[in-house]
């Protein structure tokens, strides 16, 4: 009798990883929604290890697994409340978003998308720039920037990652209009956190996808 193929060491580690960041997320979140901080302050760090797990686990390119860790940089230095800090994290963030662009290749997007994510850009850095420090303004521009690159570009990876990369620029807009005073949502660290945690998952799952058409990339 025969059956399917016998996954490798490697790749029974996958399910229980991905299962350890979905529920490193769900404590992040409630941490944030209802408290108290140490929970999110624990659970926070475990995320992009987590997820850099299982995407190694199911040898994935280098080029996600350094972008993921790019993004832990990001997740622990925001957790202090400094600018000087920010501008680390931003700094780890914007690595993270070169690796997304060299991932996703030279490949076409699309006239269109691309004068939408430019109009877009024009708007948030707009309704921004006013109200974010003076130290700030200049980096947070030209992160914008890297960052609405990667939205655009990641739409050759597919549909999970065109749409990770819309709510990674989401996600961080949230988190600039609340430097810069503009309005936000009710319980606005709750949608950060929610968007920027399904953005980074489902940038993981387009690139995982065997038909994303991308260009083939060496794997851990």
């Amino acid at each position: 009798m025969s059956g399917g193929p016998v996954p490798g060491r490697r790749e029974r580690y996958a399910r229980p990883l991905l299962a350890a960041f979905l529920v490193a997320c769900a404590v992040d979140l409630a941490g944030v929604l209802t408290g108290p901080e140490v929970l999110h302050l624990v659970a926070k760090p475990l995320l992009m290890p987590l997820l850099a797990g299982y995407a190694a686990a199911r040898r994935g390119p280098r080029l996600l697994i350094a972008a993921l860790l790019c993004g832990w940089v990001g997740d622990v230095f925001l957790l202090a409340d400094s600018d000087a800090a920010f501008l680390v994290g931003m700094a780890g963030f914007a690595a993270g978003h070169v690796c997304y662009l060299v991932l996703f290749g030279r490949a076409p997007g699309g006239l269109l998308p691309a004068l939408g994510y430019a109009l877009v850009l024009a708007v948030l850095v707009a309704l921004l720039w006013s109200g974010l420090p003076g130290g700030l303004r200049v980096p947070v521009a030209g992160y914008s920037l890297l960052l609405t690159a990667v939205a655009y570009r990641s739409r050759v990876l597919g549909r999970y990652a065109a749409a990770g990369g819309a709510l990674f620029l989401l996600s961080d807009a949230l988190i600039a209009a609340g430097i810069a005073d503009r309005p936000e949502p009710p319980a606005p660290g709750f949608w950060v956190m929610l968007t920027y945690v399904a953005a980074q998952l489902l940038l993981t799952l387009g690139a995982l996808a065997p038909a994303a058409g991308r260009r083939p990339e060496r794997a851990i």
